[in-house]
């Protein structure tokens, strides 16, 4: 199949690539190249297609393949925020800055609660070929959790819960027991096999995949 490098320094995200790709035959590693200047955009493919364009001429071979992720974790009631500017939330807030920013949301009914600190994880899934840039694009919605919670996962994995989904995998109610569930934990707490049924990432990947002919 396809040598695909993908751009990030991120060894989690290889990882998640990897455990999808390579069982398809296709040989993901990672590329590092110094200098990619992310733009100050409000899209997350914006940013992915910026990347490409920079990192595209450290090909070692202009056939292969060259990807990059982008995500982010909107909170519904910090207006979008930290979005495109996660990874920047991330390195100075860190995931328990980000809870305290939530330190006001609290009520006696844990499905208020839930619904008060409403979040989504977006993802895209660029990928440059041959035959021209390809764009995935995947969401998982949840909430954030009240404090950190697993030691797995990266990003603001040990914050995040996903909503559970009911049997056609959409995301069930708040409150309503789903099909497949965490019960309760985060992306951080939970195997990779599990998290790959809700995550963002999976989904954006898969899209990708489609539009490519090739299918899990």
């Amino acid at each position: 199949m396809a040598r695909i490098h993908f751009l990030t320094g991120n060894e989690g995200k290889v990882a998640e690539a990897k455990h999808h790709l390579e069982p398809l035959g296709h040989d993901v590693v990672q590329l590092s190249v110094e200098g990619i200047v992310e733009p100050q955009a409000d899209e997350l493919e914006t940013v992915a297609r910026a990347k490409l364009e920079q990192a595209k001429a450290h090909l070692p071979n202009q056939d292969d393949w060259l990807m990059v992720e982008d995500a982010g974790l909107f909170v519904e009631a910090l207006d979008g925020f930290p979005g495109v500017y996660s990874s920047y939330a991330l390195s100075t807030l860190g995931c328990h800055g980000l809870l305290r920013l939530l330190d006001h949301l609290h009520s006696d009914d844990l499905h208020v609660e839930a619904g008060l600190r409403r979040a989504e994880f977006k993802a895209i899934a660029a990928l440059m070929t041959p035959d021209g840039i390809f764009i995935g694009e995947g969401a998982c919605m949840g909430r954030i959790a009240p404090a950190v919670d697993g030691e797995g996962g990266f990003g603001f994995d040990p914050v995040f819960i996903p909503r559970d989904l009911d049997l056609s995998g959409a995301p069930a109610e708040i409150g309503v027991q789903g099909e497949v569930s965490t019960h309760g934990r985060t992306f951080a707490a939970v195997d990779m096999d599990l998290k790959a049924k809700f995550s963002h990432r999976t989904e954006a990947l898969q899209d990708l995949l489609s539009q490519l002919g090739i299918s899990e």
